[in-house]
């Protein structure tokens, strides 16, 4: 049975940091692309970091380069999102997604974790 859980959301300051994890099972975590992805309210839902598998190589949202570092840890089959430096505007549900390269259909998503920037 696969599962994604993402944890680590909650109320900061604006400024402040947070650490998203995205622990998951069921499939083999290393083959797969793992991305976060966030819908603030009236919003549609917005890629915000992508890790490839094997080669590790990343892609930011432009407004969040230089603040957000996505990682993986493929010993724990759990995914990461560190936050620095958050802002009003990063407030959202953040969710993980898992994507099989070679099968597409194979997609799986998180339940989602609320983080809100607020003073």
């Amino acid at each position: 049975q696969v599962q994604v859980v993402e944890s680590g959301g909650g109320l900061v300051q604006p400024g402040g940091s947070l650490r998203l994890s995205c622990v998951t099972s069921g499939f083999t975590f290393s083959a797969y692309i793992m991305s976060w992805y966030r819908q603030a309210p009236g919003k549609e839902r917005e890629l915000v970091a992508t890790i490839t598998a094997p080669s590790g190589n990343l892609y930011y949202l432009d407004s969040v380069k230089g603040r957000f570092t996505i990682s993986r840890d493929d010993a724990r089959d759990t995914a990461y999102l560190q936050m620095n430096s958050l802002k009003p505007e990063d407030t959202a549900v953040y969710y993980c997604k898992a994507v099989n390269p070679y099968r597409s259909s194979l997609t799986y998503w998180g339940q989602g974790t609320q983080v809100t920037v607020s003073s």
